[in-house]
């Protein structure tokens, strides 16, 4: 399973453990370009408020900001050059 893979799974099952999972997968291509750290950190911002909802049983917000997180995913997936 390719880190690309392995995050589509984590915003699916997102929990408190999967926060420090998601960072390890990205922190690869941080260092590439400021417009790819800017897209991994606006990732990061929503995938740790997806786990906050989740935990916090706000299940009305929980699809909306999945969605969200997912466009962030697929933003970081077009800047690296991965096909979606």
């Amino acid at each position: 399973m390719d880190s690309f893979q392995r995050l589509e799974a984590l915003l699916d099952s997102a929990g408190g453990d999967s926060i420090e999972e998601a960072a390890a997968l990205l922190r690869r291509f941080t260092g590439r370009s400021q417009e790819i750290a800017a897209a991994v950190d606006e990732f990061m911002l929503d995938f740790k408020t997806l786990v906050f909802v989740i935990e916090s049983g706000k299940e009305g917000f929980e699809k909306s900001i999945r969605k969200l997180a997912r466009a962030r995913l697929s933003k970081i997936k077009l800047l690296i050059g991965v096909p979606a």
